[in-house]
Formats: structure tokens, sequence, C-alpha cells
């Protein structure tokens, strides 16, 4: 809905026609994609919680039992650094740590309740949250050509194109701002 002014100088609110709903199969990858959201918000607020359940604990022995439960060498590189780390946490920095994961499953969450939702503005965080980390994926992949790794950065490159070709389909209104009608 729009105020405008007629050829007397009258104010008159014109309505905007309803946008086209989405196809169905666009609802479904969208709720898939927002499925995908909440999943990596819900797995990373699990993992701040578990970092609150370190607070007032000896870091570094649980990191030790750790690295004996999974029989790795507390010599080799990666257990050698992770005990290294653990060496040096405070329960500050774990604090730290979990409002931090708590800020991101936030965001997840927004993202996914707004894709879910088919908000534009969900569109947009998704496809900038996803292309921030194409140019990280193809670093990683460079240094070492994996499955694992080009799973991920076809993942993300998939979704932010489908983002943006969504984005790109969206009507727009006279003032500029994109509507679309279908998912509520």
């Amino acid at each position: 809905m729009s105020l405008r002014r007629d050829d007397t100088g009258q104010s008159a609110v014109q309505v905007n026609p309803p946008s086209k709903p989405l196809p169905q199969g666009s609802a479904t990858a969208l709720r898939t994609i927002a499925g995908y959201e909440a999943a990596k918000g819900a797995l990373v607020l699990l993992a701040g919680l578990g970092l609150l359940g370190l607070i007032h604990r000896d870091v570094q022995e649980a990191g030790e039992e750790l690295v004996r439960h999974f029989h790795l060498s507390p010599s080799s590189h990666y257990p050698r650094i992770f005990l290294e780390l653990t060496a040096k946490v405070t329960d500050g920095w774990l604090w730290g740590l979990a409002a931090g994961s708590l800020l991101y499953a936030s965001l997840r969450f927004a993202e996914a309740y707004g894709l879910w939702r088919g908000k534009a503005w969900a569109e947009w965080l998704a496809a900038i949250s996803g292309a921030i980390y194409v140019p990280f994926e193809m670093v990683e992949l460079i240094r070492k050509f994996t499955a694992p790794r080009i799973a991920s950065l076809l993942v993300n490159l998939l979704v932010v194109g489908y983002m943006l070709f969504l984005l790109r389909r969206r009507p727009r209104t006279e003032s500029g701002a994109s509507t679309r009608n279908g998912l509520e």
C-alpha cells in the first residue's frame, strides 16, 4: 500500500496489487534452506551450552580426557595444538565464546524464520552470509582438495545462487522495495 497525491492535491491510498505466490518447488526449496540454517543455529547453540558446562572446571584436564577417549596421540600435531589451547582457556574466554555462539545461533534462527516465511530480508541475509564464506572455502579447497570441502563449497554456492535468483525474480514496488506473498 502506498500514499499518493492525486491531481487535486488530495491524498489517496493506492493498494499495490498482490504479487504472485512462489511456485510450490520454490517454497519447498526455501523451507529446506530454512531448516538447514536452523540446524546450523541449533548445533552452534548446543556447542555454546557445552562451553558453559566447562566454566569453573579444569579445561585442560577435560581436553586430555577427550584426546584419550578418541585414542589420539597427544604428541600428534592437531591433538597437541588442541591441548596447548585448553591450557590457556579462562572462564572469561568461555563466557565470550558462549555469548558469541548465542549471537550466531540467533542470527541463524532469525534467518531460518525469515526464509520459512518468504521474507526478502532473509533472502538477502542468506545470500550475503553465505557469500562471505565462499573465499575462505576456496582457499581451503586450494590447500587440500577433498570431497567434504568440495561439497561445502558447492552447497554454499547453490544457496547463494538460489537466493540471488529469488531476489532477482522478486517484484518491486514503486519505492523499490521487494515484495512477494506466497509462503504465509
